[in-house]
């Protein structure tokens, strides 16, 4: 069993999981998860892209939050740089309430689908 928890373990070390929450204005809860699943879209055939999950907290009427994991950071980061995601932030920006914060950066120790 050690082998196999090693084993996962080391397969999981350069992965990087970024979860963010990010506040639209009031009444904008809706424009803002269709400007995330846009940018969903656009990333999802990006080298190390392996989940970009948009999701709306039930008890926050204007939070929604993004999940993403890649193979690594820099896979994240080149992410940025595909044609449109500058433009959707752009999109985006007008109807958060206040600057975003940077999501937690979160390490990957394992489980299913991964």
């Amino acid at each position: 069993m050690d082998i196999f928890v090693k084993t996962i373990t080391e397969n999981m070390e350069n992965k990087y999981l970024l979860h963010g929450k990010l506040t639209a204005k009031s009444g904008h809860k809706e424009e803002l998860a269709e400007i995330l699943l846009q940018a969903s879209q656009l990333v999802s055939t990006a080298t190390g892209c392996k989940l970009y999950a948009v999701s709306n907290d039930k008890d926050d009427a204007n939070s929604v939050y993004v999940t993403e994991i890649w193979e690594s950071k820099d896979d994240h980061d080149n992410s940025l740089k595909i044609e449109g995601v500058r433009e959707l932030i752009m999109k985006a920006m007008p109807i958060l309430e206040g600057q975003p914060t940077k999501g937690q950066e979160l390490e990957i120790v394992g489980g299913a689908g991964l």
